[in-house]
């Protein structure tokens, strides 16, 4: 009796579909030897990259090179063909994120003429997209109007000067903005973005879902450059285009994270971004085989850093934050903030002194980061329900940052993302005596503007 009922349980697992047998996958990361032959020429871009991303390659002087080409269709099918579903890729690093519910389809990858090495990088249950009803409805913030145009978020602009370049009339029009963040929660209807100068939305983790629904840390950061509510909140850069990019899965911390924000940013370069705030940061993995050591923070092992530098290296101008591990063990700056040449933002309080949490550097090869800072403790931001509140983090002091390099590359656009970033760091409060908490220091947007005329009148 029991032998027949084993028979009878085989049976019906083998009679369901797969799909109920196997609720879990692994996802590889495929280290391509070379691009092969994508059919596309250095020589004619306009096949393989939008007008904006040409334009804002020929502003600064950047040539147009191998890394800019696709990954060809005919390597996407090979993967198939061994059973491996392609999930992201990075055209910029020559790489292809496949999933499979069998671990040990890695191994028949590797033995791919084209494949140069295969990493495990992501395990846990199959995606399953989810009908997400909505009300509908619009948020408006209840909070009584102060007498400043700028309400409850005065004090961070105006710690870094920042209202001295909006009354120069630079707010951020007509420079397009990527916010790539973990969700933005109900920013189609809080009444403080009903000004956003939204270009588009992408969602580099699942395509399915809409970026306005789950998180809401995007929101928050958003609204430190663009609520636009006077007497409540206004952002540094209120009047800049802005693209808004999901790249953090919150199911679980894998290496994948650091795919998907490589997938994020070209995503942002192929529509002509100038400027991305990031405020995301990585070292730390649920499996921890997977972790970072401090000596990968070099600004050229890790995955995510790689691909910081490409993009800084494409024109884009690039924040990101410090992260928030200055009380925890790890203590130091996190993954991609390492990288030379992006602008590495770190936190401060009120009182001009570093934030308990915020993040240290130096760098392996003991360079300056982060590299200036802003008010990251009791920032004021929106939450998912337009509410004001006060926030803590790295998080924070970025985007406050960032919006108003917005406004000065919208003031001085011949100039070019290193010498906007150069000039941050020169019209800061410790430049003369950079140290590994604040870095620089805090910028004085007025000194910056001083520099950045007299810069754009040498060219």
């Amino acid at each position: 009796m029991k032998v027949k009922c084993w028979i009878c349980y085989l049976l019906l697992i083998i009679c369901l579909p797969l799909s109920a047998r196997i609720d879990h996958e692994y996802c590889f990361r495929v280290y391509l030897k070379d691009k092969g032959e994508t059919g596309y020429r250095v020589s004619s871009p306009e096949a393989f990259l939008t007008k904006p991303a040409i334009e804002r390659r020929k502003k600064s002087g950047i040539a147009i090179n191998e890394t800019d080409l696709p990954i060809p269709v005919a390597y996407i099918d090979s993967l198939r063909d061994l059973g491996a579903l392609p999930v992201t890729q990075s055209k910029w690093l020559s790489t292809v994120v496949v999933a499979s519910p069998d671990s040990l389809i890695g191994d028949r990858i590797s033995n791919l003429s084209m494949v140069d090495s295969v990493k495990w990088i992501w395990k846990g249950k199959r995606r399953i997209s989810e009908d997400v009803t909505r009300e509908e409805l619009s948020l408006k913030t209840e909070e009584v109007p102060l007498m400043q145009k700028y309400g409850y978020a005065e004090k961070q602009i105006e710690m870094l000067n920042g209202i001295w370049l909006h009354e120069k009339g630079y707010t951020g029009r007509g420079v397009s903005v990527a916010v790539i963040d973990a969700g933005f929660r109900n920013v189609d209807r809080i009444g403080a973005f009903y000004s956003l100068r939204m270009q588009g939305t992408h969602n580099s983790v699942s395509r399915e879902e809409s970026v306005f629904e789950g998180d809401d840390h995007g929101t928050k950061v958003l609204s430190c450059m663009a609520a636009n509510l006077p007497g409540v909140m206004v952002g540094t850069a209120p009047e800049a285009d802005y693209w808004l990019i999901k790249s953090e899965d919150n199911r679980s911390e894998f290496p994948i994270e650091e795919d998907y924000w490589a997938a994020a940013v070209e995503y942002a370069d192929s529509v002509g971004v100038e400027v991305i705030t990031s405020s995301l940061g990585y070292f730390h993995f649920d499996v921890e085989e997977m972790n970072y050591d401090q000596s990968s923070l070099d600004g050229n092992t890790a995955f995510i850093s790689r691909a910081a530098r490409q993009a800084a290296e494409k024109g884009i101008l690039l924040f990101c934050s410090a992260g928030n591990e200055g009380n925890g063990a790890w203590g130091k700056i996190t993954f991609p903030a390492d990288v030379e040449e992006i602008i590495t933002v770190g936190a401060i309080t009120l009182e001009g002194e570093k934030s308990s949490f915020s993040s240290t550097g130096f760098t392996a090869d003991y360079r300056v980061k982060p590299d200036v800072v802003a008010l990251g403790s009791g920032c004021t931001v929106l939450d998912a329900r337009g509410a004001v509140r006060y926030a803590n983090g790295t998080s924070f002091s970025t985007p406050i940052l960032a919006g108003l390099g917005v406004c000065l590359w919208q003031a001085f656009p011949t100039l070019t993302n290193y010498q906007i970033a150069e000039i941050l760091r020169t019209v800061a409060s410790r430049k003369n005596r950079p140290d590994a908490e604040v870095g620089y220091g805090m910028p004085d947007m007025k000194k910056a503007y001083e520099l950045a005329k007299q810069m754009s009148e040498e060219i």
